[in-house]
């Protein structure tokens, strides 16, 4: 019996001919696959246009991106930069002939760092004051001459000529040591103290010297000249002492007018009506 059976199926399978299953993808699965392709395909176009775009708006070269270009000594920027970070930079200078901005909504300020990162020297430029933190402030010239220097222990004015424009001129309320005090060609000069003394000192002698104007010195109660170890010189054409006390005349009927200048023990200046010899211990009232 299974001999017949296996004859029978031989004979079928020949009378038939061989059978061919085909392979591959098809009806609704290959639609899908090539909307799938074509959807991959419009992705990397899409993705290579926005690439090209943001290089040619970027403008990416070779040399770096936008303003930015980098060169053999170091990055070099073009046009106006914004920094929302701090900047670390070993030396940050202008193109040659152009200056060079530092713009900011609040303040700059330049920090100079030791090893520590403590802060040794700041600079800050704010919207109501420019302040300098530091031990000691100096200005010169291109050739190195001291301007200008300040520190704790004192300010030191390097320049030929100190000019204060100031219409109020300017106030010390100590002393100011200084060899030689003028004013402008054609301007007057005046040393005043409205509420306290005028002390004037020099070892060696003070000058005080107009050469195309008056010298007018004033004061509320006494103006004092004093020479420890010389003389007071009054070297003038003319000296006038309008406002000296005149002493009682010697005889009534007198009428000239040439007067001696006495001197009391207390060193008080008065007039006196000048006779054939002295006339200052007839009036010597005026001293008591």
């Amino acid at each position: 019996m299974p001999q017949e059976q296996y004859t029978h199926r031989s004979t079928m399978q020949t009378s038939e001919g061989p059978q061919v299953y085909k392979v591959g993808i098809y009806g609704w699965r290959k639609r899908c696959l090539y909307f799938f392709v074509l959807l991959l395909m419009i992705l990397i176009l899409v993705n290579l246009a926005m690439t090209i775009w943001i290089l040619k708006v970027m403008n990416f070269t070779i040399d770096g991106m936008g303003n930015l270009r980098i060169t053999e000594k170091g990055l070099k920027l073009e046009g106006d930069s914004e920094f929302l970070k701090p900047l670390y930079a070993k030396e940050i200078r202008s193109r040659p002939g152009n200056p060079l901005y530092f713009q900011s909504a609040r303040n700059v300020t330049v920090n100079i760092l030791n090893e520590k990162t403590k802060v040794l020297t700041r600079l800050v430029t704010g919207p109501q004051a420019v302040e300098a933190h530091s031990q000691k402030f100096e200005v010169k010239t291109l050739s190195g001459k001291l301007l200008f220097s300040a520190d704790d222990n004192e300010v030191v004015v390097g320049a030929e000529r100190l000019r204060v424009l100031g219409a109020e001129g300017t106030v010390f309320p100590k002393s100011i040591e200084t060899p030689n005090v003028r004013a402008d060609p054609f301007k007057e000069l005046r040393l005043e103290s409205p509420t306290r003394a005028l002390v004037m000192e020099a070892p060696k002698g003070i000058e005080i010297n107009a050469e195309a104007g008056s010298l007018k010195a004033t004061c509320r109660t006494e103006l004092k000249l004093e020479s420890k170890d010389g003389e007071i010189t009054l070297n003038s054409a003319k000296i006038k002492l309008p406002n000296l006390p005149q002493g009682s005349s010697s005889s009534a009927g007198s009428r000239q007018k040439i007067y001696e200048l006495c001197v009391c023990p207390n060193g008080r200046l008065f007039l006196s009506q000048a006779g054939s010899s002295s006339t200052c211990q007839i009036n010597t009232s005026v001293c008591l």
